[in-house]
């Protein structure tokens, strides 16, 4: 065979982008986001944390969560300080001890086919999708979390 088509085939196959495209916040959970979550967690609906918490039986009574439209609402709820509340509430009770879904993962999507693939983008823009709280998670598990804007 032609070394020059080798090499401009080894070029040509290194130059293919990969078919695994990176969840991005900006791309993928945004959207997904505004589908399925801003109605009760959007910046019209929803208190602040503090606020939520200060009133917090009359937010639910309204069917109102926390405010989490943006991505550093949701680095909040992800990472630090309320490490891992997202996770929980989304999980589909395959990560439980009770194998109970958490509180929001019905509304993730109409069937349970659509919840999961949802779950799973979720899932993939986490990187390490884990159910603990901050004061028992470690540093190392911390830092496997991915959450790209």
């Amino acid at each position: 065979m032609n070394p020059i088509l080798i090499i401009v085939s080894l070029s040509f196959l290194l130059a293919v982008p990969s078919n695994a495209e990176e969840v991005t916040y900006r791309k993928h959970i945004q959207p997904l986001f505004n589908a399925k979550c801003i109605s009760c967690h959007g910046p019209d609906s929803a208190p602040e944390y503090e606020a939520f918490k200060a009133e917090k039986e009359k937010w639910l009574g309204v069917g109102r969560g926390m405010r989490m439209d943006t991505y550093s609402h949701l680095i909040f709820y992800t990472a630090w300080p309320d490490t891992g509340a997202l996770m929980r509430r989304l999980d589909d009770g395959k990560n439980t001890k009770d194998g109970k879904p958490g509180n929001m993962y019905q509304y993730l999507g109409a069937s349970e086919e659509e919840r999961q693939k949802n779950l799973g983008v979720f899932k993939e823009w986490v990187g390490h999708w884990i159910l603990k709280r901050w004061k028992e998670i470690t540093k190392e598990e911390l830092d496997k979390i991915r959450v790209k804007y």
